[in-house]
Protein backbone atom coordinates (compact mmCIF):
# COMPACT_ATOMS: atom_id res chain seq x y z
CA UNK A 1 0.00 0.00 0.00
CA UNK A 2 1.30 3.45 -0.93
CA UNK A 3 2.42 5.63 1.98
CA UNK A 4 2.15 9.41 2.36
CA UNK A 5 5.68 10.06 1.07
CA UNK A 6 4.76 8.27 -2.16
CA UNK A 7 1.25 9.66 -2.55
CA UNK A 8 2.20 13.33 -2.07
CA UNK A 9 0.06 16.15 -0.69
CA UNK A 10 -2.23 16.60 -3.70
CA UNK A 11 -3.12 12.92 -3.98
CA UNK A 12 -3.80 12.80 -0.23
CA UNK A 13 -6.22 15.73 -0.56
CA UNK A 14 -7.93 13.99 -3.47
CA UNK A 15 -8.35 10.80 -1.43
CA UNK A 16 -9.86 12.71 1.50
CA UNK A 17 -12.24 14.64 -0.75
CA UNK A 18 -13.48 11.36 -2.20
CA UNK A 19 -14.65 10.38 1.28
CA UNK A 20 -16.72 13.56 1.75
CA UNK A 21 -20.35 14.32 0.92
CA UNK A 22 -20.43 17.17 -1.56
CA UNK A 23 -22.36 20.18 -0.29
CA UNK A 24 -25.09 21.16 -2.78
CA UNK A 25 -24.44 24.35 -4.78
CA UNK A 26 -20.93 24.94 -3.47
CA UNK A 27 -19.99 28.51 -4.50
CA UNK A 28 -16.32 27.53 -4.80
CA UNK A 29 -15.33 23.99 -5.86
CA UNK A 30 -12.80 21.90 -3.98
CA UNK A 31 -9.22 22.76 -4.92
CA UNK A 32 -9.37 26.55 -5.20
CA UNK A 33 -7.48 28.99 -2.95
CA UNK A 34 -10.47 29.48 -0.60
CA UNK A 35 -13.81 27.94 0.34
CA UNK A 36 -17.16 29.72 0.56
CA UNK A 37 -20.72 29.51 1.86
CA UNK A 38 -23.68 31.32 0.32
CA UNK A 39 -25.13 33.80 2.84
CA UNK A 40 -27.89 34.92 0.50
CA UNK A 41 -28.53 38.44 -0.80
CA UNK A 42 -25.60 38.10 -3.19
CA UNK A 43 -23.00 37.65 -0.46
CA UNK A 44 -20.57 34.83 0.28
CA UNK A 45 -18.82 33.92 3.51
CA UNK A 46 -15.25 33.23 2.41
CA UNK A 47 -13.04 30.93 4.48
CA UNK A 48 -9.45 29.77 4.34
CA UNK A 49 -7.22 27.61 6.51
CA UNK A 50 -3.52 26.97 6.11
CA UNK A 51 -0.87 25.56 8.41
CA UNK A 52 2.73 26.52 9.10
CA UNK A 53 4.94 23.74 10.49
CA UNK A 54 8.40 24.35 11.90
CA UNK A 55 10.15 21.52 10.05
CA UNK A 56 8.93 22.42 6.56
CA UNK A 57 8.07 26.12 6.69
CA UNK A 58 10.54 27.76 9.07
CA UNK A 59 14.11 27.81 7.71
CA UNK A 60 17.08 28.19 10.01
CA UNK A 61 17.56 31.89 10.63
CA UNK A 62 13.87 32.77 10.73
CA UNK A 63 12.74 34.08 14.13
CA UNK A 64 9.57 32.94 15.89
CA UNK A 65 8.10 36.40 15.33
CA UNK A 66 8.76 36.12 11.59
CA UNK A 67 7.41 32.57 11.47
CA UNK A 68 4.16 33.59 13.19
CA UNK A 69 3.74 36.54 10.84
CA UNK A 70 4.44 34.31 7.85
CA UNK A 71 1.63 31.96 8.95
CA UNK A 72 -0.78 34.89 8.58
CA UNK A 73 0.71 36.03 5.25
CA UNK A 74 0.29 32.53 3.80
CA UNK A 75 -3.46 32.71 4.38
CA UNK A 76 -3.94 36.35 3.38
CA UNK A 77 -2.19 35.66 0.08
CA UNK A 78 -4.93 33.19 -0.86
CA UNK A 79 -7.59 35.78 -0.01
CA UNK A 80 -5.68 38.26 -2.17
CA UNK A 81 -5.89 35.89 -5.14
CA UNK A 82 -9.67 35.82 -4.81
CA UNK A 83 -10.02 39.57 -4.24
CA UNK A 84 -11.36 39.22 -0.69
CA UNK A 85 -10.51 41.36 2.34
CA UNK A 86 -9.82 39.30 5.50
CA UNK A 87 -11.83 40.39 8.52
CA UNK A 88 -11.00 38.03 11.38
CA UNK A 89 -8.69 35.07 12.14
CA UNK A 90 -8.75 32.06 14.42
CA UNK A 91 -5.39 30.56 15.42
CA UNK A 92 -4.69 26.97 16.47
CA UNK A 93 -1.23 26.93 18.01
CA UNK A 94 0.81 23.80 18.64
CA UNK A 95 3.82 24.43 20.88
CA UNK A 96 6.66 22.05 21.76
CA UNK A 97 7.43 21.67 25.45
CA UNK A 98 10.26 23.94 26.54
CA UNK A 99 9.25 27.16 24.80
CA UNK A 100 9.93 30.14 27.07
CA UNK A 101 7.61 33.01 27.96
CA UNK A 102 9.69 35.20 25.65
CA UNK A 103 9.23 32.69 22.79
CA UNK A 104 5.45 32.68 23.25
CA UNK A 105 5.34 36.48 23.41
CA UNK A 106 7.25 36.63 20.12
CA UNK A 107 4.76 34.26 18.48
CA UNK A 108 1.78 36.23 19.77
CA UNK A 109 3.30 39.51 18.66
CA UNK A 110 4.10 38.10 15.21
CA UNK A 111 0.55 36.81 14.78
CA UNK A 112 -0.92 40.17 15.75
CA UNK A 113 1.51 42.07 13.51
CA UNK A 114 0.54 39.93 10.53
CA UNK A 115 -3.19 40.31 11.15
CA UNK A 116 -3.08 44.07 11.66
CA UNK A 117 -0.81 44.54 8.63
CA UNK A 118 -3.78 43.46 6.49
CA UNK A 119 -6.52 45.11 8.52
CA UNK A 120 -7.76 41.96 10.30
CA UNK A 121 -8.05 40.90 13.94
CA UNK A 122 -7.41 37.62 15.77
CA UNK A 123 -10.57 36.80 17.76
CA UNK A 124 -9.78 33.38 19.26
CA UNK A 125 -8.31 29.93 18.73
CA UNK A 126 -6.79 26.95 20.51
CA UNK A 127 -3.44 25.93 21.99
CA UNK A 128 -1.95 22.48 22.55
CA UNK A 129 1.35 20.63 22.96
CA UNK A 130 2.97 19.29 19.80
CA UNK A 131 6.34 17.83 18.84
CA UNK A 132 6.99 20.68 16.41
CA UNK A 133 5.85 24.30 16.13
CA UNK A 134 2.49 24.34 14.35
CA UNK A 135 0.52 27.48 13.54
CA UNK A 136 -2.83 26.85 11.85
CA UNK A 137 -4.74 29.93 10.74
CA UNK A 138 -8.43 30.09 9.79
CA UNK A 139 -9.39 33.24 7.92
CA UNK A 140 -12.88 34.71 7.39
CA UNK A 141 -14.19 37.41 5.08
CA UNK A 142 -17.25 38.40 3.04
CA UNK A 143 -17.42 38.90 -0.72
CA UNK A 144 -19.96 39.78 -3.37
CA UNK A 145 -20.77 36.77 -5.55
CA UNK A 146 -19.77 38.43 -8.80
CA UNK A 147 -16.40 39.67 -7.56
CA UNK A 148 -14.88 36.39 -6.33
CA UNK A 149 -12.14 35.39 -8.81
CA UNK A 150 -11.67 31.63 -9.17
CA UNK A 151 -8.88 29.56 -10.68
CA UNK A 152 -11.19 28.48 -13.49
CA UNK A 153 -12.29 30.99 -16.09
CA UNK A 154 -9.21 31.62 -18.23
CA UNK A 155 -9.96 31.70 -21.95
CA UNK A 156 -7.74 31.49 -25.07
CA UNK A 157 -6.49 34.94 -25.97
CA UNK A 158 -6.41 36.23 -22.39
CA UNK A 159 -3.21 37.85 -21.20
CA UNK A 160 -1.18 36.23 -18.39
CA UNK A 161 0.31 38.58 -15.81
CA UNK A 162 1.95 38.59 -12.37
CA UNK A 163 2.09 41.14 -9.56
CA UNK A 164 5.83 40.85 -8.97
CA UNK A 165 9.15 39.36 -10.02
CA UNK A 166 10.22 35.83 -9.14
CA UNK A 167 13.25 33.89 -7.95
CA UNK A 168 14.17 35.90 -4.86
CA UNK A 169 12.79 33.45 -2.31
CA UNK A 170 14.38 30.37 -3.84
CA UNK A 171 17.66 32.26 -4.16
CA UNK A 172 17.38 33.55 -0.59
CA UNK A 173 16.95 30.03 0.72
CA UNK A 174 20.15 29.01 -1.06
CA UNK A 175 21.95 31.87 0.67
CA UNK A 176 20.52 30.92 4.07
CA UNK A 177 20.78 27.13 3.89
CA UNK A 178 23.52 26.40 1.37
CA UNK A 179 25.71 29.48 1.97
CA UNK A 180 25.53 30.38 -1.72
CA UNK A 181 27.64 33.35 -2.78
CA UNK A 182 26.15 36.82 -3.11
CA UNK A 183 27.31 40.40 -2.44
CA UNK A 184 25.94 41.80 0.82
CA UNK A 185 23.42 44.17 -0.80
CA UNK A 186 21.98 41.38 -2.96
CA UNK A 187 22.09 38.83 -0.15
CA UNK A 188 20.07 41.14 2.12
CA UNK A 189 17.30 41.51 -0.46
CA UNK A 190 17.14 37.78 -1.16
CA UNK A 191 17.09 36.75 2.50
CA UNK A 192 14.54 39.45 3.36
CA UNK A 193 12.16 37.95 0.78
CA UNK A 194 12.26 34.67 2.74
CA UNK A 195 12.00 36.16 6.23
CA UNK A 196 9.41 38.86 5.50
CA UNK A 197 7.11 37.75 2.66
CA UNK A 198 4.21 40.01 1.70
CA UNK A 199 0.73 39.17 0.42
CA UNK A 200 -0.53 41.24 -2.54
CA UNK A 201 -3.85 42.03 -0.90
CA UNK A 202 -4.37 45.56 -2.23
CA UNK A 203 -3.51 44.38 -5.75
CA UNK A 204 -5.94 41.48 -5.46
CA UNK A 205 -8.77 43.69 -4.22
CA UNK A 206 -8.15 46.20 -7.01
CA UNK A 207 -8.07 43.50 -9.71
CA UNK A 208 -11.29 41.95 -8.43
CA UNK A 209 -13.10 45.30 -8.54
CA UNK A 210 -11.80 46.01 -12.05
CA UNK A 211 -13.73 43.11 -13.54
CA UNK A 212 -10.80 42.49 -15.88
CA UNK A 213 -9.53 39.22 -14.40
CA UNK A 214 -10.82 35.85 -15.60
CA UNK A 215 -8.76 33.59 -13.31
CA UNK A 216 -6.30 34.05 -10.46
CA UNK A 217 -4.14 32.02 -8.09
CA UNK A 218 -1.59 32.59 -5.31
CA UNK A 219 1.94 31.65 -6.43
CA UNK A 220 3.31 30.18 -3.18
CA UNK A 221 3.70 26.69 -4.68
CA UNK A 222 5.71 28.01 -7.61
CA UNK A 223 4.93 29.84 -10.85
CA UNK A 224 5.02 26.69 -12.99
CA UNK A 225 2.61 24.79 -10.77
CA UNK A 226 0.21 27.78 -10.73
CA UNK A 227 0.12 27.94 -14.51
CA UNK A 228 -0.57 24.22 -14.72
CA UNK A 229 -3.31 24.46 -12.10
CA UNK A 230 -5.15 27.19 -14.04
CA UNK A 231 -4.55 25.17 -17.23
CA UNK A 232 -6.12 22.09 -15.66
CA UNK A 233 -9.25 23.67 -14.24
CA UNK A 234 -9.82 26.12 -17.13
CA UNK A 235 -9.00 23.54 -19.83
CA UNK A 236 -6.60 25.85 -21.64
CA UNK A 237 -2.86 26.24 -22.23
CA UNK A 238 -0.21 28.93 -21.82
CA UNK A 239 2.57 30.47 -23.88
CA UNK A 240 4.98 32.31 -21.58
CA UNK A 241 7.13 34.78 -23.50
CA UNK A 242 8.81 36.62 -20.65
CA UNK A 243 10.30 35.24 -17.44
CA UNK A 244 9.56 37.67 -14.59
CA UNK A 245 13.07 37.63 -13.12
CA UNK A 246 14.07 39.91 -10.23
CA UNK A 247 17.24 41.89 -10.94
CA UNK A 248 18.93 40.49 -7.80
CA UNK A 249 18.27 36.98 -9.09
CA UNK A 250 19.99 37.75 -12.39
CA UNK A 251 23.15 38.69 -10.48
CA UNK A 252 22.81 35.70 -8.15
CA UNK A 253 22.50 33.31 -11.10
CA UNK A 254 25.65 34.68 -12.76
CA UNK A 255 27.70 34.44 -9.57
CA UNK A 256 26.61 30.90 -8.71
CA UNK A 257 26.24 29.47 -12.25
CA UNK A 258 22.58 28.51 -11.72
CA UNK A 259 19.59 28.04 -14.00
CA UNK A 260 17.40 31.16 -14.06
CA UNK A 261 14.29 29.32 -15.24
CA UNK A 262 14.63 26.77 -12.43
CA UNK A 263 14.66 29.48 -9.76
CA UNK A 264 11.86 31.53 -11.32
CA UNK A 265 9.47 28.75 -12.35
CA UNK A 266 9.89 26.12 -9.65
CA UNK A 267 11.10 27.93 -6.52
CA UNK A 268 7.84 28.79 -4.75
CA UNK A 269 7.24 30.85 -1.59
CA UNK A 270 6.79 34.01 -3.67
CA UNK A 271 3.23 35.01 -2.58
CA UNK A 272 2.62 36.89 -5.81
CA UNK A 273 -0.62 36.68 -7.80
CA UNK A 274 -0.79 34.98 -11.17
CA UNK A 275 -3.77 36.23 -13.16
CA UNK A 276 -5.36 35.98 -16.59
CA UNK A 277 -6.82 39.20 -17.96
CA UNK A 278 -9.28 40.05 -20.72
CA UNK A 279 -7.18 41.74 -23.46
CA UNK A 280 -9.62 44.63 -23.94
CA UNK A 281 -9.41 45.40 -20.20
CA UNK A 282 -5.63 45.02 -19.83
CA UNK A 283 -4.94 48.74 -19.33
CA UNK A 284 -7.82 48.98 -16.85
CA UNK A 285 -6.31 46.12 -14.80
CA UNK A 286 -2.82 47.58 -15.04
CA UNK A 287 -4.01 51.00 -13.92
CA UNK A 288 -6.05 49.54 -11.04
CA UNK A 289 -2.92 47.88 -9.68
CA UNK A 290 -0.81 50.99 -10.21
CA UNK A 291 -3.25 53.10 -8.21
CA UNK A 292 -2.72 50.92 -5.12
CA UNK A 293 1.08 51.11 -5.44
CA UNK A 294 1.66 47.84 -7.28
CA UNK A 295 2.71 46.74 -10.74
CA UNK A 296 1.16 44.22 -13.13
CA UNK A 297 3.69 42.57 -15.45
CA UNK A 298 2.62 40.87 -18.69
CA UNK A 299 4.40 37.51 -19.18
CA UNK A 300 2.40 35.71 -21.89
CA UNK A 301 -1.01 34.63 -23.10
CA UNK A 302 -3.59 31.89 -22.76
CA UNK A 303 -3.81 29.43 -25.67
CA UNK A 304 -6.22 26.71 -26.75
CA UNK A 305 -3.44 24.09 -26.63
CA UNK A 306 -3.51 22.06 -23.40
CA UNK A 307 0.17 22.64 -22.63
CA UNK A 308 2.36 25.22 -20.92
CA UNK A 309 5.24 26.44 -23.07
CA UNK A 310 8.10 28.88 -22.56
CA UNK A 311 9.32 30.81 -25.62
CA UNK A 312 12.59 32.65 -25.11
CA UNK A 313 14.92 33.81 -27.90
CA UNK A 314 12.86 32.05 -30.57
CA UNK A 315 13.11 28.68 -28.81
CA UNK A 316 10.24 26.86 -27.14
CA UNK A 317 10.34 24.35 -24.32
CA UNK A 318 7.75 22.71 -22.09
CA UNK A 319 7.28 24.10 -18.58
CA UNK A 320 6.95 21.07 -16.34
CA UNK A 321 4.09 20.60 -13.91
CA UNK A 322 6.04 20.65 -10.70
CA UNK A 323 6.49 22.81 -7.63
CA UNK A 324 6.59 22.50 -3.86
CA UNK A 325 4.56 19.60 -2.46
CA UNK A 326 4.44 18.31 1.12
CA UNK A 327 5.50 14.66 1.71
CA UNK A 328 7.86 14.81 -1.30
Amino acid sequence: MKKTDVLGERKIIEIIQDQLDLMPRMPVPFGDDVSAYDLGNGKLAVLKTDMLVGKTDVPKGMSLWQAARKAVVMNVSDFAAKGVKPLVLLVSLGLPAGFSKKDIEAIGDGLNAGAREYGAYIIGGDTGETSDLTVSISLFGVAKKGQLVLRMGAEPGDFVAVTGLFGKSSSGLRVMLDKANAPEDISEVLVESVLMPCARLQEGLALSKSGAVTAAIDSSDGLAWCLHEIRRVSNVGFLIERLPVAKEVKSFVRINDLDTAELVLYGGEEYELVVTVKPRLWFKAKEAVRKVGGKLTLIGKVTSKKEVLLRIGGKECVIESRGYEHFR
